[in-house]
Parts: C-alpha cells; sequence; structure tokens
C-alpha cells in the first residue's frame, strides 16, 4: 500500500539529467491497487493501453476488497477455483511465508481489518480483539492445491503485500515479449524497470525519507531489468491520543511492527520478490533482515532507521549515490 506521492517522486527523478536526446516515450497515469501508477514506455504507444488493461485485469483478480475479485470470493466462500494468475501469486505468497518463517503472512487480513486500514475506520484494538484475530491468521489456515484454494472458518487473504510486485512483473515480462525497447513501471512504491534506458543512461530511483517523504534521502542508480520495492511506516498510518500507528503488522503480535527501521528497499531481478521481501525484512528487523540476507543470493536491501542511519548491503551499495550509508558486508 504505497501512496501516491512514490509514483510522483519516482516519475520525477527519471525524468531529471542531462543527456543526448531520447526516442520518444509514452507515458501514462492511472489510479488502480489503492495507489497512484506512472508508466513511460518506449516502442509502440498500444504498449501503454495493453498494461493499462494489464494492470486493470489483475487489479480485478486480486482486490480483497472487490466483491467479485477471486480473493474476495475465496475470502466470503472459504473456498474458490482461482484464475491462473491468481493460484500463481497466491502459491508465490505462500512460498515467501514459508522463506521468511512467516514474516510475510497472507492471512493477515483479519488483523489488517481489526485496525480499520482497508475502510479507512481507523481502530486500536483490544488486547482481547488481538487474541481473536491472531487465532485466525497464519499461512497454516490457507491451502492451495493446484488452482483451488480454501480457508479455515474465520480466516481471510490479503496479497496487498505482494500483488503491486506481481502485476509490475507480470506487465515487464509482456511488454518485453511484445517489443517495448524500455520501461519504467511506478506502481506507488513499486518501480520496475524493462532492458536499459535508451540514451545508455542509469535508471534513477529515489528512496523516498521517511521525515519528508515527498523528497528522497538517496537515489539507486542501475542499469537493465530489475525490481526495486520500498516498504516503509510512513506510507500509510493514522494517529490517535498521540500515538502513530502504521499499517505494516507483525504476524506474531498482530500490532504494527517498532524495531527501529523506518523503510526497507529490496533491489532483485523479481518484482513479486522484491514486493513480498519488502515486507517481510521490515518485520524481521535490522539484525535479522541482515542475517537473512547474508543467506540468501536473490537480492540486494537499502535499511533507513528511526534515527536516520542508512544500511546497504554490498550489492546495494555501488549502487547508491546522494547518501552516507554503512555498507553491510557477507
Amino acid at each position: 500500500m504505497k501512496k501516491w506521492f512514490a509514483a510522483v517522486l519516482l516519475a520525477a527523478l527519471v525524468l531529471t539529467g542531462c543527456g543526448p536526446k531520447q526516442p520518444e516515450a509514452h507515458e501514462a497515469q492511472l489510479f488502480a491497487m489503492d495507489t497512484l501508477m506512472s508508466l513511460r514506455i518506449w516502442g509502440d504507444e498500444v504498449l501503454v493501453t495493453q498494461t493499462e488493461d494489464t494492470l486493470r485485469s489483475l487489479e480485478a483478480l486480486l482486490s480483497a476488497t472487490s466483491e467479485d475479485s477471486d480473493i474476495a470470493r475465496l475470502n466470503r466462500d472459504g473456498t474458490a477455483e482461482l484464475q491462473p494468475q491468481t493460484a500463481d501469486l497466491l502459491q508465490q505468497a505462500l512460498d515467501c511465508a514459508t522463506r521468511t518463517g512467516g514474516a510475510f503472512d497472507p492471512t493477515v487480513y483479519p488483523l489488517v481489518c481489526l485496525w480499520g486500514f482497508p475502510s479507512g475506520k481507523y481502530h486500536v484494538p483490544t488486547e482481547a480483539e488481538l487474541t481473536g484475530a491472531l487465532a485466525h491468521t497464519g499461512p497454516q489456515h490457507l491451502q492451495l492445491n493446484g488452482a483451488v484454494a480454501a480457508l479455515d472458518a474465520g480466516c481471510s487473504v490479503d496479497l496487498g503485500g505482494i500483488a503491486k510486485g506481481y502485476a509490475a512483473e507480470r506487465c515487464a515480462h509482456q511488454l518485453e515479449e511484445t517489443g517495448a525497447q524500455a520501461a519504467m513501471l511506478s506502481l506507488g512504491g513499486n518501480v520496475q524497470t524493462v532492458d536499459s534506458k535508451p540514451d545508455g543512461t542509469a535508471w534513477q530511483v529515489g528512496i523516498a525519507d521517511p521525515n519528508d517523504p515527498s523528497s528522497a534521502i538517496a537515489v539507486v542508480r542501475f542499469t537493465g531489468s530489475k525490481a526495486l520495492v520500498t516498504s516503509g511506516d510512513y506510507q500509510r498510518y493514522f494517529e490517535q491520543d498521540g500515538v502513530r500507528y502504521h499499517h505494516i503488522l507483525d504476524p506474531q503480535t498482530g500490532r504494527p511492527v517498532q524495531n527501529g527501521l523506518r523503510s526497507v528497499t529490496i533491489l532483485a531481478d523479481s518484482g513479486t520478490l522484491a514486493d513480498g521481501l519488502s515486507t517481510a525484512l521490515f518485520v524481521m528487523g535490522l539484525e535479522r533482515a541482515t542475517e537473512f540476507w547474508r543467506a540468501s543470493s536473490d537480492f540486494e536491501a537499502v535499511f533507513i532507521t528511526e534515527d536516520g542511519m542508512i544500511y546497504a548491503t554490498e550489492g546495494a551499495a555501488p549502487l547508491l549515490t546522494d547518501c552516507t550509508f554503512t555498507e553491510l558486508k557477507r
């Protein structure tokens, strides 16, 4: 759930800089999956329309709040035969839950609703309410057999923590297959690139300053097809009685994560992986997340802490500019 300002910030960074005149890029903006999306595609103009159509169709399948979606039917009926894309993403979400030891959990929707984030009717739960909701969360409550999914009674699924990454990745593959020269898709805090910029310069993606999200605290510069996804406590929150409550919930406690992190940015080849891990590593906290990265080989990360410190894994460090940071080594 990344707010519109992230898309605006990222688009602004991409469009800055000098250099040779580029071939014409076609641009569009749309609001889908609860965020403002910006598309910039080099190639036939029809590719923009096709990408928009794909994003709309995936939203219709994956939204937990649209009553005709696959996910809404599963949550309502307890079982559903899913479209191939939904089943594919649900399996990847379960795989991410297993890999991260439950730090990413696609079944936290009862908790998300309890806090009022989908409706905007915010509520700080009592301990009894949290205990009741936690009894209906956990990947063990979700079964997937091919295209048929089933949920235990009282449980529900929300793919909001991974769906935009999946959508961006599918659109990128579609653009590659249909002849796009290059593209940058900015779906809120999710960025997906296709190939390198036609003028040969690097892609430039800003990481939002948690204290001033309309500006960048650092810039990541890279070439080629990559996904860069940020999860932060500033993206969606409410305040009550002087206390700030953000939307990234710890699946173990049911409460907003409080571990000293403000944001986690993941750089990976897969948008789906980057999206899921950005949430999971935020939940883990810096120390555990760093150990998780050291045991992995398919992503890099940038962490921003409450005291304004920036930590970059050794694969991300050479790409990070316009900031001071500490490099994390294997």
